[in-house]
């Protein structure tokens, strides 16, 4: 049994890996976006967020509505909608508003492919093995946003970003035609109702709403970072000598592999969870993250190895809480209402990681002409700590979860 799982599991992964090519795609392209469609920072983090109130409006309807309808049907659905939002966009996008509304149709197609695959994976592993489980899944995910900067800044410097866009789409076709195999004989899990509904089980249960919270802090920590990583990397290698194209296409590749090594993470930290404690492994590693957010950009006044090393710590640590989570959310809710919990869920997080990369974008255009001294670039380290208070946010909410005694029920009492 525990065979076939593990088969199942790296079955979905690599479905995702391919769904996952239009995830970030955007970033890689915003800085040429920006010039080509003559937008400030503000709007460009605007189109990244409206991606995000898709993902939310879908996510949260579709993730309520697993606990009633076939997943399979939700999951293979959303992830052709996402294919056909992505192919438009590079078809038909011209300028800032035809970006908000083809980008807004690629996230709702996204919604509906993330909280229903991790409701499908915490549904076949029993609590004891679950983290590891769910931190696996989190990796392929991770991982193919990697793909998305990687895939689509290579293609984007040979043959420009609009085949790099349909590229994408086609690897999410490919994506969602693997998992029909993976669907056969799927037959959803029943759950029996509770007589404290969806009110007493998910609105009223104070632990997981801290839960909630908490992973709320950290998507506005997260999506800001991941949103304008490659952006930063491009101002901060033409400031190094760069020329302007060069160093878009570097500063993607260079992104992927940041974003890329957290796919390790959240295996690890998955597992660790499982032994240490759900709130004790999101506490330190949400510190751990907040504190290279208030480092990072205030390098591009230093130099690229400086600024690498601090990014690979970065790129480890800002998604390895992400299944932690997750799993800790599926021990505080029954079983029953945990589509309806998840959907709360993307609706908190998604909602701060809609919010936090045009704040970011403003704090960049707020900042950008002050220099504490001659010579030294503030806008970029400012932009970074708007995001950090989310790092430092979310283990207050584990704080007060370790408090209520519905904390000893995840992992078998290891908080």
């Amino acid at each position: 049994m525990i065979r076939s799982n593990n088969r199942w599991l790296l079955q979905l992964c690599c479905c995702q890996l391919f769904i996952m090519l239009v995830f970030i795609n955007y970033s890689a392209v915003l800085p040429i976006l920006r010039q080509e469609w003559d937008m400030n920072n503000t709007r460009a983090g605007m189109i990244f967020s409206v991606y995000q109130l898709g993902y939310i409006a879908s996510g949260v309807i579709l993730s309520i509505l697993s606990d009633r309808i076939n997943t399979k049907h939700i999951f293979i659905t959303a992830a052709f909608c996402s294919a056909a939002g992505n192919l438009l966009f590079a078809l038909y996008a011209h300028d800032f508003t035809s970006g908000m509304l083809f980008r807004a149709l690629t996230g709702i197609g996204m919604g509906g492919t993330y909280m229903p695959g991790l409701k499908l994976v915490a549904e076949r592993f029993e609590p004891a093995r679950r983290g590891k489980a769910i931190g696996i899944y989190v990796g392929s995910l991770v991982l193919g946003g990697s793909f998305s900067l990687a895939v689509t800044g290579w293609l984007t410097g040979l043959y420009g970003w609009r085949i790099a866009f349909i590229a994408c789409s086609l690897g999410v076709c490919i994506g969602a035609a693997l998992s029909f195999p993976l669907f056969a004989g799927y037959r959803p899990a029943s759950h029996s109702s509770s007589a404290a509904g969806y009110t007493g089980e998910v609105i009223k249960n104070r632990p997981a709403l801290l839960m909630i919270f908490g992973y709320g802090s950290h998507m506005w920590e997260m999506y800001g970072m991941r949103s304008w990583l490659a952006p930063f990397f491009s101002s901060a290698l033409v400031g190094w000598g760069f020329e302007a194209a060069r160093a878009t296409t570097f500063a993607s590749t260079i992104a992927a592999v940041l974003i890329a090594i957290g796919a390790f993470s959240t295996a690890v930290t998955g597992s660790l969870s499982d032994r240490l404690g759900r709130t004790a492994t999101i506490t330190a590693v949400m510190l751990s993250s907040a504190a290279l957010s208030f480092t990072i950009g205030w390098l591009i006044n230093t130099n690229l190895l400086l600024t690498l090393a601090v990014g690979v710590a970065y790129g480890y640590l800002i998604v390895a809480e992400s299944p932690v989570f997750s799993t800790g959310l599926t021990e505080l809710v029954a079983p029953g209402y945990l589509g309806a919990a998840m959907g709360l869920q993307s609706l908190i997080g998604y909602s701060m990681g809609m919010i936090s990369p045009t704040v970011f974008g403003w704090a960049l255009d707020t900042f950008r002409d002050w220099h504490p001294y001659p010579g030294f670039q503030a806008e970029w380290g400012i932009a970074f700590a708007f995001i950090g208070i989310g790092g430092i946010t979310g283990p207050i909410f584990m704080w007060l979860l370790r408090r209520t005694p519905e904390s000893y029920k995840m992992a078998g009492g290891n908080r």
